[in-house]
């Protein structure tokens, strides 16, 4: 498997080998709380994000945010989070699990942080989640475990900032998602945008 199209300056693309660019976890919870149980799977909604989640909705649903601009249009759908991420954490001696940073759809194989916005996930059968940006790693973080927040920024060789707590997205076309589930990559029309925080 390859990425549908590798344009140029676009520095994301599938970061191990075919066989291995799946869904590793996928989790929800009706509660507004941090983390999130894992399930056997999770059903994506056209325009309003994950079936039985609280962020599910048209408008912006984190508490935060509703609190800024309850009109906002919800960006934040789907949270992905790669699987690469907590080998990283665990590797700095932190316990981490697929859903416990809060995200719906842990991912294998695939540079996230590095695609663009409005690339397109396909998972599964078909199921499909637009990129729209960055999560904002939050102290929310540090609840789970003192240091959490830190180990999830970075800084690249030029000092700007790297945020790695994962993307957000809006589904485009629902279905089931489950681990083991392929995802395959279709980049925007256009110039590529880098991902910014929403």
């Amino acid at each position: 498997m390859r990425d549908e199209d590798d344009r140029g300056s676009w520095r994301g693309g599938l970061s191990s080998g075919e066989n291995s660019v799946k869904v590793v976890g996928v989790s929800c919870d009706n509660g507004h709380n941090f983390s999130k149980p894992a399930r056997g799977s999770i059903r994506l909604i056209a325009g309003l994000g994950v079936e039985g989640d609280a962020h599910l909705g048209v408008k912006v649903q984190h508490l935060s945010r509703v609190l800024r601009d309850p009109d906002s249009p919800n960006l934040r759908q789907v949270h992905l989070i790669h699987a690469e991420l907590h080998d990283e954490l665990r590797g700095k001696g932190f316990k981490v699990e697929p859903g416990d940073m809060g995200e719906n759809i842990t991912t294998l194989g695939i540079d996230l942080l590095g695609l663009p916005v409005n690339a397109r996930l396909h998972l599964g059968a078909s199921a499909i989640v637009e990129v729209k940006g960055l999560r904002n790693p939050c102290a929310q973080l540090d609840g789970l475990q003192q240091g959490f927040m830190a180990a999830t920024l970075d800084r690249d060789a030029h000092g700007n900032l790297i945020r790695k707590a994962g993307i957000m997205g809006i589904v485009i076309a629902g279905g089931e998602v489950k681990p083991g589930d392929p995802i395959t990559v279709k980049l925007p029309d256009g110039p590529l945008a880098k991902l910014e925080p929403v």
